[in-house]
């Protein structure tokens, strides 16, 4: 019997996952275990495994098998016509670059990835800049090319790409309500904070000691090390495939809270990717359903989960026995104060929860104006600094603590930021929903059971794949649309209470 054109597409999205779990697996390599003679060897293997997965994407055979199947989309239940629309999306993203300037644009970030490392040794913005304005450029064209296809203005179309239909029309107003309250409450949260200083912890803490406390916590909290791995890298991250699954951390001896709070940020991500529709994982409606989502899973976990004292509590006896923790400032309550201090730094890697927001607030606002061209990039040390001080209330003292901090505009990635305060927003708002219809939440935490965290969140946020879009997500799983006012309610309980 004949294969429909929709069975047909699914064989086709089954091979390209396969080659992107590869992918995957090879970039976890590289970063973990791979000799670093071996660089010019594996981008040829990316290279290679990116152009099959690009020519899968822009063949007319997918092209012609879409339309054949939207024709008789009738037929189909209803995750095969989202996963319909999944492959639909994915294939005008790939149509929509040519690649003559798919060509110039790696080659653009190639070169303004080298100069910005130079940039960062010399500590002048000035020498990569004019490498910036040319990725800027090639972008221009690119978000246009794309957002003509799509049928979005072009700074939308580069954010639909992070995060798929979170637009600046549903962004500006959840930004203004934060941006608005921001500064005056990380006033307020200093004062107080100011009034209750905490112990530090000092000492000397061996990688492999840090690695077993990590371990224990993340198998408590539901990491299925038979299907994953922990290893060390030099920044943390997630990669692979629900099936198998690789987390990294970095371990610092004199702070034995650093590699473990990245681990079980990651664990966050890597729990979502576990949780996903099994049925569908290797389809596009069985993946994530953008950065926006995943961050907001990983920074619910961190921040909402482990940065407080019922799990503290738990937590306890596990830096007893694998730190040998002893003394007052390892007790519950110091270590909440420290897990909980707000700072204003002008880099992003060391803000907290509540100043983290602005970090990104202020790159939303700069890199709209980089694309819209009403900001040049020769100019944007200045405007960094300038609206470092109006957000964050600290002007940075050179280029490497304000616009050379992060490589990513270097590498061309541009509608990346919005999406981690967006998961941070969506994160808080899941966690007011879940803690009023989970009973004694804070209990179960502190004894170390997870069951019916983990299980609303498969059942309303993993378990949903891609089939819904974020907006509804949310909406279907807290009964109210996307607003920031859930965090704002969150972050003035959290960094306003007297301790």
């Amino acid at each position: 019997m004949a294969t429909s054109p929709y069975q047909q597409l699914e064989d086709e999205f089954r091979r390209l996952h396969a080659f992107r779990g590869a992918l995957a697996i090879l970039r976890w390599d590289a970063a973990v275990v791979m000799p670093r003679g071996s660089a010019d060897v594996r981008g040829e293997q990316l290279a290679a495994l990116e152009t099959e997965c690009h020519a899968i994407l822009t063949s007319p055979k997918v092209s012609r098998l879409i339309e054949r199947a939207q024709a008789s989309v009738g037929s189909l239940e209803d995750w095969q016509v989202a996963n319909l629309r999944e492959m639909r999306r994915q294939r005008d993203h790939s149509l929509a670059m040519p690649n003559a300037l798919i060509s110039r644009l790696a080659k653009a970030t190639a070169r303004a990835e080298v100069h910005w490392a130079e940039a960062r040794r010399t500590r002048r913005y000035a020498d990569v800049a004019p490498h910036l304005a040319e990725v800027v450029a090639l972008t221009r064209d690119r978000a246009s090319l794309l957002g003509h296809h799509l049928g979005l203005d072009p700074y939308d179309a580069l954010l639909d790409e992070f995060s798929p239909g979170m637009l600046t029309s549903a962004i500006d107003p959840l930004f203004k309500t934060l941006g608005r309250r921001l500064p005056a409450l990380v006033q307020e949260s200093l004062t107080l904070q100011a009034t209750m200083p905490a112990l530090p912890i000092e000492g000397k803490f061996s990688s492999s000691r840090q690695r077993a406390l990590c371990v224990e916590a993340m198998k408590a909290l539901g990491f299925p090390f038979e299907r994953g791995r922990l290893d060390e890298s030099e920044d943390s991250f997630t990669e692979g495939i629900t099936g198998d699954l690789r987390v990294t951390t970095h371990f610092e001896a004199a702070d034995p809270f650093q590699g473990l709070l990245a681990a079980l940020h990651e664990t966050g991500h890597a729990l979502y990717q576990l949780g996903l529709p099994l049925e569908w994982r290797d389809q596009p409606v069985g993946r994530s359903r953008g950065l926006a989502l995943e961050e907001s899973q990983s920074l619910l976990l961190e921040m909402c989960v482990v940065r407080s004292r019922p799990f503290l509590t738990y937590l306890r006896p596990m830096l007893e026995r694998h730190l040998g923790a002893a003394g007052p400032a390892w007790e519950v309550e110091n270590l909440y104060r420290l897990f909980t201090r707000v700072h204003a730094s002008p880099l992003r890697i060391d803000a907290d929860e509540l100043t983290y927001l602005s970090h990104v607030l202020l790159r939303y606002d700069l890199e709209q104006q980089l694309i819209s061209g009403q900001l040049a990039a020769v100019d944007l040390a200045d405007a960094w600094n300038a609206a470092a001080e109006s957000r964050l209330g600290v002007r940075p003292q050179d280029d490497v603590d304000g616009c050379l901090q992060d490589d990513h505009w270097a590498g061309g990635q541009f509608g990346y930021f919005p999406a981690h305060a967006l998961g941070g927003l969506i994160a808080m708002q899941l966690w007011e929903a879940l803690r009023n219809d989970v009973e004694d939440l804070d209990a179960a935490i502190a004894r170390g059971d997870f069951s019916a965290l983990n299980g609303w969140l498969r059942t309303n946020v993993h378990g949903v794949g891609a089939r819904s879009n974020v907006q509804d997500l949310v909406k279907d799983a807290t009964g109210h649309a996307l607003s920031a006012l859930p965090a704002l309610r969150y972050l003035e309980a959290k960094y306003l209470e007297p301790r």
